[in-house]
This record gives structure tokens, C-alpha cells and sequence, in this order.
């Protein structure tokens, strides 16, 4: 259970779907309540499928282009640790690429935005996806992947959930609450994307010094 805590609090921090609920609030400012909920339910569904693509055929990816895990890691978390610091400092949504006149000129061409911009890249960016091949290359028994995907679909459930009552809790916590939450789960995301960095580094040096 250790294992499915780690991995639930690791997406979950990263993906950090409080974030992006001012920006789900605003595209969806004009919708229904039927069409709010309906994007809410897709964008979790995609990002449901992202998740489980990206932890199932990211090995592959790696062993076609010849990445390392200990690259992997180094690389992923380097972009955990940016995505850190990000929150830290409030720049998130840049951070993610979210410029207010880029992301409406392109919703202006866009039928829904539960794929693009709502999953990707705001909860399932390159920092979840990098840490969800980590886990598939590190963790290789069944019953380790049991645990993972449960706690994959459980964040997923947890973003629905979110996306579903936003209005609710942006008005209950308003932007000072979401910001102050936002940089807590931004030390939490700088920790893992360091503990990534450093359990490759030591891989790496101990490598070094056994062919010596």
C-alpha cells in the first residue's frame, strides 16, 4: 500500500488539477452546467488514457530512442523540479504554455477543449508522464502495477470530481486560497522531482565505481 500511496500523491501533486481549475472556471464560462460537467467527465477520460498510454508504452519509447531509466529520471526530474517551482512562485499556467490571448485564439478554432488545452498540458504534461514511465521501469511485478493503476484511476476520479464542483471551490477558496494551496503542492512536486534526480545521480556514480 505504501507503493499506491506514493504513487497517488506523486500524480496527483504533479498533475496538481487545483490548479487548473481557474482556467477550467474561465473556458467553461459560457457553458451549461450539462456541458461543464460533459467536459469535465471527457477531459478526466483523456487524461485517464494519456496516463495509462503513457505508463504502458513509454518503455517502449524509451528503448527505441536508447534513453537510460537513470536519464529518464534525471531528465523528468528536472521538469518536476521546474514544474515546482512554478507553483512556487505563481508562473503555473505560463509555466504550462497558458498565455490568455494564445489559448483563446485557439479555442476559437477548437470543438471541445477537454483534450487540448484541459489534459494536455495542464494535468497530464510532461512531468506526470515522464514520472508514470519511471514507475512502469522501476516497478515491474503485476501486482506492483495493480497498485499503480488504481491509484492512476483514482486521480483521475479525484480531477472529475474537482473539475465538476470548480465553480464551488474557486469561489470557496478564491485566488488567494488556490494560490497559497497551489505553492504547498509546489514544495511536494520540487522533493519528488529531487528525490528522482538524486536516486539517479547515486545510480550513476555507484555504476561508475563498480566498473572501476
Amino acid at each position: 500500500m505504501e507503493l499506491f500511496f506514493y504513487a497517488f500523491a506523486a500524480i496527483i501533486s504533479i498533475a496538481n488539477p487545483l490548479g487548473t481549475l481557474p482556467i477550467f472556471v474561465g473556458l467553461t464560462s459560457d457553458y451549461s452546467k450539462k456541458e461543464r460537467r460533459k467536459t469535465a467527465l471527457l477531459t478526466s477520460f483523456n487524461v485517464l488514457v494519456i496516463f495509462l498510454m503513457s505508463f504502458y508504452l513509454g518503455s517502449y519509447l524509451l528503448d527505441f530512442f536508447g534513453i537510460s531509466l537513470n536519464s529518464l529520471r534525471i531528465g523528468g526530474g528536472l521538469i518536476i523540479v521546474s514544474s515546482g517551482f512554478a507553483l512556487l512562485t505563481g508562473r503555473f499556467n505560463k509555466h504550462k504554455g497558458m498565455d490568455k490571448e494564445r489559448v483563446k485564439s485557439d479555442i476559437a478554432s477548437r470543438e471541445s477543449i477537454s483534450l487540448t488545452p484541459l489534459a494536455i498540458p495542464m494535468l497530464a504534461g510532461p512531468g506526470s508522464i515522464s514520472l508514470l514511465i519511471g514507475l512502469h521501469q522501476e516497478y515491474t511485478l503485476w501486482n506492483t502495477h495493480y497498485l499503480i493503476i488504481i491509484a492512476i484511476i483514482l486521480v483521475c476520479l479525484v480531477i472529475w470530481g474537482m473539475l465538476s464542483a470548480s465553480s464551488v471551490i474557486v469561489k470557496y477558496l478564491g485566488a488567494s486560497g488556490i494560490n497559497a494551496v497551489s505553492r504547498i503542492i509546489g514544495f511536494i512536486v520540487i522533493a519528488i522531482g529531487i528525490e528522482y534526480i538524486s536516486t539517479a545521480v547515486v545510480n550513476v556514480v555507484l555504476s561508475i565505481i563498480a566498473s572501476v
